[in-house]
């Protein structure tokens, strides 16, 4: 009688692994040149990042009124003429003669990181004037440092309605002092003070030559307060405006010496509503 053979069983060998292959195919060469081109890449693209971007930029921040046209340069540093417009759609536009120019850098100071930007304007801004955008939570901070500077007011014609109208000329003093501006979950907070003076003002409206000088501070605190007055004049300007909210809500009104009424009438009525011989200035 034969009998079946047995079965016999071979245990397989484990097949042998060489440490590091997987590691190697991960971190091969090959893999750290292309993450370095690409780094390379990106720090390329920002650092000569054309001056057109920072353009873009401004454009978006501010619904189109505020743009840089003909930019040339960089987003670090470049030039380009400013202009006021009176945002998308709009026909009006204003350009401050000469250029303005920008140097921007990362900045890191004890207030945290953020941009530092140096401005300057061939026509009204001789001297840097600093800017430090910090980033905060659910915000965003500017400080300015202090400056004295001299705009054109018939620039303000630009922005549309009522400034093409009143097409303003004279000369617009403004002022900062430890002046910053924080944004946190949609609220204002100033500290610091700001000026503007309008100085030597007249208008197409009126014959009047000129019409006075005027005032706007802005008071920072716990409530921000804005003051409009009357420095000289025979228009005479007042009001009061604080942020309610986020919004700037301000009620002045408008007025005129006796002798001048005739003169200013046409200009009381484009200013506010009026009331008498008075006009009623609301905004917000």
């Amino acid at each position: 009688m034969i009998m079946p053979a047995k079965p016999s069983f071979r245990l397989a060998r484990p097949v042998a692994t060489r440490p590091g292959r997987s590691g190697q195919s991960q971190h091969s060469p090959w893999g750290w040149a292309a993450t370095g081109v690409l780094l390379g890449l990106l720090v390329s693209t920002l650092a000569f990042a054309p001056a057109n971007w920072l353009a873009g930029l401004l454009r978006q921040a501010s619904g189109g009124r505020l743009l840089l046209e003909d930019a040339r340069g960089t987003l670090w540093r470049g030039a380009a003429r400013l202009t006021l417009t009176g945002g998308s759609g709009s026909l009006d536009a204003a350009s401050l003669p000469g250029r303005i120019h920008w140097q921007l850098r990362p900045s890191l100071t004890a207030g945290g990181a953020g941009l530092a930007l140096a401005l300057q304007a061939d026509c009204c801004l001789p001297q840097a004037w600093m800017w430090r955008v910090l980033p905060r939570w659910n915000g965003l901070q500017i400080a300015v440092s202090d400056h004295q500077s001299q705009w054109p007011a018939q620039w303000l014609a630009g922005l549309g309605t009522p400034w093409n109208t009143l097409q303003l000329q004279g000369q617009l003093a403004l002022g900062t002092q430890a002046l910053s501006l924080s944004w946190a979950s949609g609220r204002l907070q100033v500290t610091g003070a700001a000026q503007l003076e309008a100085q030597h003002l007249s208008s197409r409206l009126s014959t009047l030559q000129p019409m006075g000088s005027y005032r706007l501070a802005l008071a920072g605190g716990q409530q921000p307060e804005l003051l409009l007055s009357t420095l000289s004049g025979s228009l005479q300007l007042s009001g009061r405006g604080e942020w309610v909210g986020g919004k700037l809500r301000f009620v002045g009104e408008a007025s005129s010496a006796p002798e001048s009424q005739a003169a200013l009438s046409n200009l009381l009525n484009i200013i506010g509503r009026r009331s008498g011989a008075r006009s009623i200035i609301n905004v917000g």
